[in-house]
């Protein structure tokens, strides 16, 4: 179903970037239209759909195997409200919800030879709502093309946190925190269409804060072993204003 969807978004980028991109004409604002570029616009606001990619980078105490991460893609949705600065900055807060699933698998060198096969593996679902303040900075534009970078900070809450879950990784519990915070490092195209502005971008995520909950044994193979994890991950976005 997500590869449909992306395959579907690029047919649509194609067929609307060959009538309206490749032009010489400048799209502008008709006001008596209501529509074209709002750039000048002091408040503008938007929305996207994209994709991620979650991992988690672990330090570790000890020079035992990596814990494997294997990641699934996820599902990004959100909306934006930006704030003009000048022709070539923008302030952006972009809160969407973000789903994403990671499964961690652990090689057998963690435990004393009593494990089961379930023992090596965990699942880490995570549904975040997740709030980034970023500086978009522009070149100067190009016909109807904009190329920009952008980088900020951003928090989440992870709806699906068990942090306060008394159960551990005994029972089965892989435990991450609840609240995170982020940097944020990004680039990406606007392309003026008639209708409204369309950006693709893609941007990298990297976790500020140690996210996992530790086990009550402290020696846990799951977790004692484990100084910090963090989340990293890519978004890849398509933003429509």
């Amino acid at each position: 179903m997500k590869h449909a969807f992306a395959v579907i978004a690029f047919l649509f980028i194609i067929q609307t970037t060959n009538a309206q991109l490749f032009k010489k004409e400048k799209v502008t604002y008709d006001a008596n239209q209501g529509r074209g570029t709002t750039d000048n616009n002091l408040l503008r606001w938007g929305y996207f759909l994209g994709f991620n990619s979650y991992d988690f980078n672990f330090d570790y105490n000890e020079n035992l195997r990596d814990i494997y991460v294997e990641r699934s893609p996820g599902f990004n949705v959100g909306l934006i409200g930006n704030i003009r600065i000048n022709s070539f900055i923008d302030l952006r807060l972009e809160p969407g919800l973000i789903i994403t699933t990671r499964e961690l698998n652990y090689s057998r060198s963690y435990f004393d030879g009593t494990e089961r096969d379930s023992d090596l593996i965990r699942e880490v679902k995570s549904t975040y709502i997740h709030v980034p303040l970023l500086l978009k900075i522009s070149t100067k534009r190009v016909n109807n093309f904009k190329p920009f970078v952008v980088g900020g900070i951003s928090t989440a809450l992870n709806l699906s946190s068990n942090e306060t879950n008394p159960n551990d990784n005994k029972n089965g519990q892989f435990r991450t925190t609840k609240n995170s915070l982020f940097y944020e490092l990004g680039f990406g195209i606007d392309f003026y269409l008639y209708n409204f502005k369309f950006t693709p971008s893609i941007r990298g995520l990297f976790g500020l804060d140690d996210e996992l909950v530790r086990d009550a044994d402290p020696n846990s193979p799951w977790t004692s072993n484990v100084n910090s994890m963090q989340t990293r991950g890519v978004f890849i976005n398509f933003t429509f204003q």
